[in-house]
């Protein structure tokens, strides 16, 4: 008897507890859904929403299967409750309610929720569908539906046309349309999150996060913006803010097809890869898109970097049937080949469709002329040349910008001579952007540019000198001080911009720099300054709070350091005139 009980004890200790939760329940609907049970899946639909009373998701599946059950009074019921009192934003529920009354052919009701949906949905994810059902609608009231604006169609052609920018990789032009857009329309929020991609492919990060910010003001649970901002996070090293943000996307399970794909390629970025995993053969499931050789790409991809070889494999072989013209598929298959796959876990494929940047770089060295088709073609690879300019080391910076002059375009040019304004590049690598910019024709400007950014550079070089004289210690604590306070909100380009400013201000007035009697008001002063120049919305009462010191000395200070250095001469565009009200 006493064995026995050891036994069950033992047993008991072996159990693994099941923790449920709307996840556990969603995942159980889904699986029923595979399998056609419907009941099932009704049943488990509910228990989520019971977990999750405030996920719309979870409501918005109950309708679904409710409507598929032939329960059209009974979905429809479920979706003004959302719309009611979860979550009024979410005007797809209007559509939804249209083909539930037009399944009962109640087409009166159907005309009147459809119109709700053209004239309050921003997005128009259902825009075609809505059109073709206009059509039926007047067919059956043997009249013009009633329809005063489709409201996600305005700035939707300009809108499209950034797109095709983006799409070939013209990010600075794209960023002004799609600014003039968000500008024209607020609440236009696929613009905004296309403007936070420009602005995060031209390596402005602040504005790039700026501007999903103000994506999900406007919609708290926004798929892109939330992804996007999670990759910010990540750029930035910000593990306290990325992590919790990472719990959520875990356990989304998103509904529609582009949301799916936004989700899978976003963990793939963050290094989720059994998440993407999932989320990518989620998507070869659907006859739409199984077609895609990048979609099998992506999925091999996530394989790899999740240790199934075989899987990958499997879907490399798909790709290169279905896109044999590809050297990608080939590329990948025999790199697979060749690896030690015991301690092939610690390599981490990129997600892009196309061969590795150094790869590309070590055939394009044997062939310009596929080079430059290729850079045409692809806007990934304009985007890619980019990003390393910025963040490459010093070889790869130097053959990115003899590329570079194969593309001489308009982005390219500016991208060079903001490149020429860098304190920190290297002499060598700013006289082969000025050689390409020469050949481009605009040699003379960037020259001055050039001789500008050597300018700013003595004067550092003169206030690093200053640095010596009595007092010095002192400088150095404006800044690291003001570095402090700014911490990881701020991004490399703000903190070296700080840094720059007071080494300009205290260059101009060398050698009759100023007595530092109060380095917290300097160090405010130096941060509010900053900001301004990025956009940021920053006040001298919040600055002052911050730093222990009143506004009227910041305020001081600031105008010091601006009637020396002649910041309101600067002709940045971000930059925002010190007309603040104290």
């Amino acid at each position: 008897m006493e064995e026995n009980h050891l036994q069950a004890e033992d047993l008991q200790h072996k159990v693994i507890p099941i923790h449920m939760d709307a996840n556990f329940f969603f995942e159980r609907a889904v699986r029923s859904l595979d399998r056609l049970h419907y009941d099932k899946a009704l049943k488990y639909f509910r228990k989520a929403v019971e977990y999750e009373p405030e996920n719309p998701v979870n409501h918005c599946n109950m309708a679904g299967i409710l409507s598929e059950m032939g329960d059209y009074e009974g979905s429809n019921a479920v979706l003004a409750d959302i719309l009611e009192h979860v979550d009024a934003s979410m005007t797809e529920c209007y559509f939804y309610m249209a083909n539930n009354y037009a399944n009962m052919e109640n087409f009166e009701e159907a005309e009147q929720v459809l119109i709700k949906y053209l004239e309050e949905d921003p997005a128009g994810q259902f825009l075609d569908e809505a059109e073709e059902m206009m059509e039926l609608f007047q067919y059956e009231l043997e009249r013009p539906v009633k329809l005063n604006r489709i409201r996600s169609r305005e700035g939707m052609v300009e809108h499209e046309d950034a797109r095709a920018l983006m799409e070939e990789g013209k990010f600075s032009q794209a960023a002004e349309l799609l600014e003039q857009i968000v500008q024209e329309h607020p609440d236009f929020l696929a613009a905004r999150n296309n403007l936070a991609l420009a602005y995060y492919y031209m390596g402005l990060f602040h504005k790039a996060k700026t501007t999903i910010g103000e994506v999900l003001e406007l919609e708290q649970g926004n798929i892109h913006g939330l992804c996007n901002l999670a990759i910010f996070y990540q750029h930035e090293g910000d593990t306290t803010s990325l992590n919790p943000l990472l719990e959520l996307l875990e356990i989304t399970v998103p509904f529609h097809q582009e949301h799916v794909f936004k989700l899978a390629t976003t963990m793939g970025i963050l290094g989720r890869h059994e998440s993407a995993y999932g989320h990518f053969r989620r998507l070869l499931k659907d006859e739409e898109v199984n077609g895609d050789p990048s979609l099998y790409h992506y999925t091999a991809v996530a394989a790899f970097n999740s240790g199934r070889y075989k899987e990958a494999e499997r879907y490399w072989r798909q790709v290169k049937k279905l896109d044999p013209a590809s050297d990608i598929p080939r590329f990948y298959l025999t790199q697979l080949e060749e690896l030690d796959l015991s301690g092939a876990q610690r390599l981490e494929l990129s997600y892009h469709y196309h061969l590795p940047f150094e790869e590309q770089l070590k055939r394009w060295e044997q062939d310009e002329t596929e080079l430059c088709e290729e850079i045409k073609i692809n806007p990934l690879i304009r985007s890619s040349f980019f990003w390393a300019l910025r963040y490459g080391d010093k070889g790869t910076k130097l053959q990115v910008i003899r590329a570079l002059g194969w593309i001489a375009d308009e982005e390219v040019k500016e991208t060079l001579e903001a490149f020429l304004k860098e304190p920190d590049e290297p002499a060598e690598l700013k006289d082969e952007a000025l050689r390409v910019l020469q050949e481009m024709g605009v040699g003379g400007s960037a020259q001055a540019i050039l001789e500008v950014s050597a300018s700013s550079a003595s004067i550092i070089a003169e206030t690093q000198a200053a640095y010596e004289y009595h007092g010095g210690d002192s400088f150095q604590a404006v800044v690291d001080q003001a570095l402090k306070h700014m911490g990881a909100k701020a991004d490399r380009e703000q903190k070296n911009h700080l840094q720059n400013l007071w080494a300009q201000f205290l260059g101009k007035l060398h050698p009759d720099t100023p007595m530092i009697r109060q380095t917290e008001g300097w160090s405010a002063a130096l941060e509010y300054l900053t900001a301004k120049q990025h956009g940021s919305p920053l006040t001298y009462q919040e600055v002052a709070q911050r730093y222990g010191v009143s506004v009227s000395t910041v305020s001081r200070y600031v105008k010091r350091i601006d009637s020396v250095c002649s910041l309101k001469d600067e002709k940045d565009d971000i930059f925002r005139p010190f007309t603040e009200n104290i």
